[in-house]
């Protein structure tokens, strides 16, 4: 996972603002301890932070792959 589906993932479930807010303050024991702003910072996958915010947060598992995109029609 790229950081960039990290963020697409957060704002989708948590929306734009609110997901930085949880990314910057939410202490996630499933990331050593750390915040996973913190957690990215030392280099840790967006997967695995990003799983542990749902474990946090309780993100169904149908939700953790994000939400589904229609395709446009031509």
């Amino acid at each position: 996972m790229r950081i960039s589906d990290y963020w697409r993932l957060m704002d989708d479930e948590f929306g734009a603002g609110y997901s930085r807010v949880l990314s910057s303050t939410l202490v996630l024991a499933g990331a050593g301890g750390r915040t996973a702003d913190q957690a990215l910072a030392a280099g840790m996958s967006p997967r695995h932070v990003w799983l542990a915010i749902c474990d946090v947060q309780d993100v169904p598992p149908e939700r953790r792959l994000g939400r589904d995109v229609k395709p446009l029609r031509d």
